[in-house]
Parts: structure tokens; sequence; C-alpha cells
């Protein structure tokens, strides 16, 4: 039995949240990472460090565009980044 894939129309584009730059404002980004992701503040600043980081994958278009807003306000560059669809087999 052959594997077959199948996309469904009604399945949301997934969204990445990328880190282009943190700003003057560092500590600030790093507390807001440290809250949206639940790490630890030490991996929290790591991560905010090595720009450009993915802080989140596989999310909505809203909740994407809810901690682009929160990086932002806390001063960081952040932008949404739409997941390619993926490259299925052809038959």
């Amino acid at each position: 039995m052959a594997d077959e894939y199948f996309l469904l129309v009604c399945d949301d584009v997934s969204h990445d949240v990328v880190l282009t730059d943190p700003g003057p404002r560092v500590m600030d980004v790093v507390q807001v990472v440290r809250r949206l992701k639940g790490l630890s503040l030490w991996h929290s600043k790591v991560l905010v460090t090595q720009v450009p980081a993915v802080i989140f994958t596989d999310l909505s278009e809203e909740a994407a565009a809810a901690a682009v807003s929160a990086l932002r306000d806390a001063g960081a560059r952040a932008e949404t980044r739409e997941q390619p669809e993926p490259d299925f087999p052809k038959r």
C-alpha cells in the first residue's frame, strides 16, 4: 500500500515567529521570550542574543501576530513567516 498525502483546504498555513533584532532593551525582550516560551532566564537570553532566531514554529496566524506584537512592544524587531507548503511526491 502506497503512502498518500493530502493537504486539506481548511488547514491554516503555519507561521513562524522570527526575532531579527533584540533592540536596545535586550533584557525586556528576554523577559517576554521567557514568559511566552516558559524557558529559564539563561536559555531565553541565549536565544535572544543569537539572532536571527526562530522563537516559535507552527503557530496560527493570530498566535504568531500576538507573539510578534509582544516582542515589538518590548523593543525588538520580529516578524512572522509563513511556512512553505510541504513538497509531496507526485504520483
